[in-house]
């Protein structure tokens, strides 16, 4: 127990790392994602293709490929990020375009009629959006954004290899510091603590959102 609690203060700094960059990136990731969605069911065509083509890129290819090219290629074109800032930017981007395609779903679920009573009602289409379409989508979106979500406390750990002294990483220089795998065990529990709260939290939204369904 002593060894156990010895660690903790260098496993909590790397915890803190870890949320700081979680919570950043579900900050600007879902509003990102968000507009994204918007633009990718617009009417504008070349807008909708050119966000497709964005979404494919970012889903089509690795996060940790995307961590790479942003640290090591942009610096050849001028453009050089500090080690955070190069993740935050990776998985705000990375993200966002998984977040739009639960978006667009979402909105898509929504029956077409809901849009035609609108307009009946003379309502523009932002207004349809904002008051019909988003919020009957949120109760839709919940299950996947709580998959996305969770994975995203797992990802966080690919920032190893910016030499980021996040929750895993700190884990890993223990274990080699002192031949013990104890840290591992302890870092999983805190991943697990925090898939668990995020796990709850979604649920209870879900809940909350069911009651409309009545």
């Amino acid at each position: 127990m002593n060894y156990v609690l010895s660690m903790l203060p260098a496993l909590w700094d790397g915890l803190q790392v870890t949320l700081t960059l979680f919570a950043i990136t579900l900050s600007l990731a879902i509003p990102l994602g968000l507009l994204l969605a918007l633009a990718r069911v617009s009417r504008l065509g070349p807008l909708s293709a050119l966000v497709n083509g964005y979404i494919w890129l970012m889903r089509g290819t690795p996060l940790l490929l995307q961590i790479f090219f942003i640290y090591f290629a942009l610096p050849g074109m001028g453009i050089t990020l500090p080690d955070f800032p190069t993740a935050v930017v990776a998985f705000v981007l990375n993200y966002a375009a998984y977040f739009a395609e639960i978006f667009r779903s979402g909105i898509q679920s929504v029956d077409r009629g809901q849009y035609e009573g609108a307009k009946v009602l003379g309502l523009s289409y932002t207004q349809t959006m904002r008051r019909i379409v988003l919020p009957q989508m949120v109760r839709h979106i919940l299950p996947p954004m709580s998959n996305e979500t969770i994975t995203l406390v797992k990802d966080t750990s690919l920032i190893y290899v910016l030499a980021l002294n996040d929750l895993l990483r700190a884990a890993r220089l223990i274990v080699q510091r002192d031949f013990n795998t104890t840290a591992f065990v302890v870092a999983a529990v805190f991943y697990l603590l925090m898939t668990l709260v995020l796990t709850w939290l979604f649920q209870r939204l879900e809940r909350h959102y069911a009651r409309y369904d009545q």
